[in-house]
């Protein structure tokens, strides 16, 4: 694939799961990555070396994405590295189950803090490195935001807030000649699955069975519909909020 030849991605989040995969899959197109992590520095530079075995190019960069003075480090060793940027995914996000009697204020604050903040700090600062002929800015949301979940009223929350973001900086950053789209994945097989207790639970049996495409998504799944709104393919595409759940909702 060379769709995404000479350009430079930024992927927040990357060190695992859906983040993981979409900065291999971008890598594997041609672009030059830019692998952040917040804590998972061992993560990080696999994803890294995985792009390089492939011939492609990445760096992984520390950033807590709910920090702006992290953010704006994150685009500046970007800029160092790759220059001009050109794609913008927004996947770094935390969630916790929890029902209402347990929901705290730091809960509340953490997941609202990277989920919704983030994005915006990052879109904000993405926009001094867009060059112009502008860019695309890829959110990866859930299917939360529309789906009634219990104990998730909160990450729910957080992503329904990602996908009005979506629309409204669509229409705001469109005369500058950037796109902004969020995909929203159902259940998919990452680690954080295996960490909350759903990976071969009974659940897990309950959401393979709602999901008409008959198995649990994988990182890749994700990362394809993001390489399609990365890419000149989808240039006619803005303020999309696309489901990306093998049917399930």
């Amino acid at each position: 694939m060379s769709e995404l030849t000479g350009k430079t991605a930024v992927v927040t989040g990357a060190s695992k799961g859906i983040g993981a995969g979409v900065a291999k899959v971008l890598g594997a197109a041609g672009a030059a990555v830019v692998v952040n992590y917040a804590s998972d520095k061992a993560g990080a530079e696999k994803v890294v070396a995985e792009i390089a075995a492939k011939g492609g190019s990445a760096i992984a960069v520390q950033a807590d994405m709910s920090k702006a003075a992290d953010v704006t480090r994150l685009f500046d060793e970007a800029a160092r590295a790759f220059g001009e940027l050109d794609v913008l995914v927004n996947n770094a996000g935390v969630y916790q189950f929890a029902t209402l009697d347990e929901v705290t204020e730091e809960q509340y604050r953490r997941q609202f803090d990277i989920n919704v903040l983030g994005p915006l700090l990052a879109t904000r600062e993405a926009l001094k490195h867009f060059g112009p002929d502008g860019g695309s800015v890829i959110n990866i949301s859930s299917n939360a935001s529309t789906a009634a979940h219990p104990a998730l009223s909160v990450y729910s929350g957080t992503k329904a807030a990602l996908d009005a973001i979506t629309r409204s900086l669509a229409a705001e950053l469109g005369p500058r000649k950037i796109r902004v789209n969020s995909v929203n994945p159902g259940v998919t097989d990452t680690e954080g699955l295996t960490t909350v207790g759903v990976r071969g639970s009974e659940f897990e049996q309950q959401l393979v069975a709602s999901t008409p495409l008959g198995r649990l998504g994988e990182p890749e799944d994700i990362a394809k519909v993001a390489l399609f709104l990365a890419s000149d393919l989808s240039s006619w595409v803005t303020g999309a909020v696309i489901l990306a759940s093998g049917g399930q909702r």
